[in-house]
């Protein structure tokens, strides 16, 4: 008689949920404070269509690797599978340290701030600590308890960031804004407008939430690209109406906010300037909801790739976890990781350096299709033109963006040549898995 089968986690819309929840946190709502102090509004505007056109290539391209390797792990399982091992692993690590654990910092302070403009007082780095303990705990607890909680934080979130684009379009000024930065250039403000991306980068990342728990979907190959790309169609669409109502609204003045400590309120300020200060309140409450609900996908999605890992013996066996319940070491060990974030990151700078690194493993990800079609694998052309924009766009961000900070690059080598090191040592007993 043949096994039931577990019951799958996600299905199309609920995984669009985890893509939309992953995507809309933190980013969106600091990133203009940063970018206005060096970009008229036109160039700004522009850097967001290209950031959405990037992060739309890039799901497309995720979509075709998706539908090849229709496994659980995300960069590291595709680099691993279409590249080589050694890229997986070092994206493994990167998606520990930089892709879903600094960004669940960087939401948890901000939830932090934003509460502290409503309740007046309240410690944000506490308030940080307590949301990336307690979600840890939800998430590590079961699986299902885990999804229904993350769904009804992706329906309050959709509600109440759609109120907050309704009530400043309906409040405020839809006039094209005519404001100066305070720091501008003589011509087209093309190397900050290519800096600028790596805010939205990072306010971007999240598309490819699907990919991570692939195996937990229905049919993956076909629902995983399905949720990716409607997921982040619906977000684009989202975060270009949101910059358009701050452009038109604020200052760079006001902006400036973001630079005030952790008070990091530039929708704490669009809504007190609009509707003054009781509906600001109200929206900060509304933000702090989607900067919970981004962190708690982040620390649901994230440990799969842990797992993934410790499965393939670069991890102990214990970050595994059980069939049918969550992989509790690698939420804890990720929840660990969060809150070492939380006291020692600079908030600008974590969100300049991980939209960079997000950016190369996803390009160097969405380049193994050109070496899966090399190999005689059926590979959609359109895929692959997808590829080459992003892994353009990808390479000319990075080296305009980078070529000036040498020590930051010297930086990256030395973690790059220690996490060689890390697999040269491990790979022995390692078997990575293939489909």
């Amino acid at each position: 008689m043949t096994e039931p089968q577990p019951r799958k986690l996600f299905g199309l819309w609920s995984g669009v949920g985890v893509v939309i929840a992953n995507m809309v946190g933190s980013g969106v709502f600091l990133s203009f404070g940063y970018m206005a102090q060096s970009l008229p509004p036109g160039p700004l505007l522009l850097a967001w269509v290209i950031g959405a056109v990037l992060a739309l290539s890039g799901a497309y391209a995720y979509a075709e690797v998706a539908r090849l390797v229709p496994r659980s792990g995300g960069e590291y399982r595709y680099l691993s599978q279409l590249l080589h091992p050694a890229l997986g692993y070092l994206a493994g690590w990167a998606s520990l340290l930089v892709g879903f654990s600094a960004p669940i910092a960087v939401d948890a302070l901000g939830a932090g701030a934003y509460l502290a403009t409503v309740i007046p007082g309240t410690p944000p780095t506490a308030v940080a600590v307590g949301l990336v303990v307690g979600l840890t705990a939800v998430h590590a607890v079961g699986l299902h308890l885990s999804a229904r909680a993350q769904n009804v934080l992706v329906i309050v979130k959709v509600v109440l960031v759609l109120g907050f684009v309704v009530l400043g379009l309906a409040a405020g000024t839809v006039a094209w804004p005519t404001w100066v930065p305070p720091t501008p250039t003589d011509g087209f403000p093309l190397k900050e407008m290519v800096g600028s991306l790596f805010f939205i980068a990072f306010a971007f990342s999240g598309w490819n939430a699907a990919v991570y728990a692939a195996e937990e979907f229905d049919d993956p190959s076909r629902t995983v690209p399905r949720a990716m790309l409607i997921g982040c169609g619906l977000v684009a669409a989202l975060y270009l109406v949101v910059n358009y109502i701050f452009a038109a609204n604020l200052t760079p003045a006001e902006g400036a906010i973001v630079f005030q400590g952790n008070n990091v309120t530039v929708g704490h300020a669009l809504m007190n300037r609009l509707l003054g200060e009781g509906v600001a309140s109200l929206m900060s409450l509304i933000i702090v909801l989607a900067f919970v609900s981004a962190m708690s996908a982040m620390i649901m999605i994230g440990p799969r790739v842990y797992s993934a890992m410790a499965k393939d013996g670069f991890l102990p066996k214990g970050f595994i976890g059980v069939d049918g319940k969550p992989p509790t070491m690698s939420v804890l060990l990720q929840g660990g990781i969060a809150l070492v974030l939380v006291f020692t990151q600079s908030l600008k700078e974590a969100l300049t350096n991980v939209g960079a690194i997000l950016v190369l493993f996803a390009a160097l990800t969405v380049l193994g299709l050109f070496r899966a079609r090399l190999q005689g694998k059926d590979v959609k052309s359109s895929a692959l033109v997808a590829a080459g924009v992003y892994c353009v766009s990808a390479a000319f961000m990075l080296w305009t963006g980078f070529k000036d900070k040498l020590p930051l690059l010297a930086g990256v080598a030395g973690v790059t040549v220690v996490g060689l090191i890390g697999w040269t040592l491990t790979r022995r007993p390692a078997k990575v898995a293939t489909p």
